[in-house]
């Protein structure tokens, strides 16, 4: 490969911007000022959130062999007033660095019966739900409706178990009409992929938690050549919500490794529907064409089961 072509490809690749939690800016910040054995401390309880985040002051001092004043004055040598602003900052640090391990390991600590678990985690689907009907603003909603609406494609990017979440999306708009498409997530086919866009076009970005690189490098890379871009996440903190030029909250909380995308679901239900009303008519004349063209692939009775029926003669 040539130099120029080294050059044009550093010039495609976005710049990673290193995110961090809120305990983790006041730890950057106050570092330079804190005592080697402070420094270890909260270094130690940063990297092991999942056996620290639930515990008091008491609790925490005990855990580490020292006196709750230790803590305390540690707490505030960050910038702290009370152990409470910690506490909440550092479970938001476990909630962002989570991972399916520490997930299980943590509801693994919860003393329930195997059945208890299932109607948990049922429950806080609902929780989910819920709360994503009492916080949506309806107006966000209509406002990147129109905005798929206005643009000359759609791309939807989510990795992993948010895959299945970017091809719902993508599958349901190009249903109704719209030029939409979700690419597999590999790294150098997302990339070629965002490079397609242009300034017309949109990309909607599904990242959780502390989020995946692909989806993160994708907006950076979109927003860096002009498109538009837009986060589902569940946290205003997360990298998704910072760096997309808007984006909706809605939680994933769940006792499960894999988190509850139950409320996604419901979001990007109420997305599809803002989007068939906006053009209510162009929809109906897109579902009617398609109704009639795939009659074909709804079953019927006696036409489709026809080598299996030829198996079922009398046995002499």
């Amino acid at each position: 490969m040539s130099g120029s072509d080294n050059d044009a490809n550093n010039s495609r690749t976005p710049e990673r911007k290193v995110w961090m939690t809120a305990l983790e800016s006041r730890f950057g910040e106050a570092e330079p000022n804190l005592r080697s054995s402070r420094k270890r401390l909260i270094r130690e309880i940063l990297d092991n959130p999942e056996d620290t985040y639930f515990l008091s002051s008491r609790a925490l001092a005990k855990r580490y062999g020292l006196d709750p004043t230790t803590i305390v004055r540690t707490v505030q040598a960050l910038g702290y007033k009370r152990y409470a602003e910690f506490a909440a900052d550092l479970r938001s640090h476990f909630v962002s660095r989570i991972t399916p391990y520490a997930l299980m390991k943590s509801t693994m600590r919860e003393k329930r019966s195997v059945a208890q678990h299932v109607e948990h985690t049922l429950q806080m689907d609902l929780h989910n739900v819920n709360a994503l009907c009492s916080r949506l603003d309806v107006k966000r909603v209509l406002e990147i409706a129109k905005r798929i609406d206005r643009a000359r494609k759609t791309m939807v990017v989510g990795v992993d178990f948010a895959a299945a979440l970017s091809q719902l999306l993508a599958y349901a708009l190009v249903s109704i009409g719209y030029d939409a498409r979700a690419p597999i997530g590999s790294t150098g086919n997302l990339c070629q992929s965002v490079l397609l866009l242009e300034p017309r076009d949109l990309l909607i970005a599904f990242s959780f938690g502390r989020c995946l690189q692909d989806t993160v490098d994708s907006v950076l890379l979109a927003h860096k050549n002009g498109v538009f871009t837009f986060g589902i996440t569940d946290s205003e903190k997360s990298p998704i919500a910072r760096y997309s030029d808007s984006s909706l909250v809605v939680s994933i909380a769940s006792p499960s490794f894999h988190g509850s995308y139950v409320a996604v679901v419901s979001l990007i239900n109420a997305l599809l529907m803002a989007c068939t009303q906006i053009h209510p008519r162009r929809t109906l004349a897109v579902l009617r064409r398609k109704e009639e063209e795939s009659r074909s692939r709804w079953y019927t009775p006696g036409t489709g089961n026809k080598s299996a029926n030829r198996g079922r003669g009398k046995i002499e």
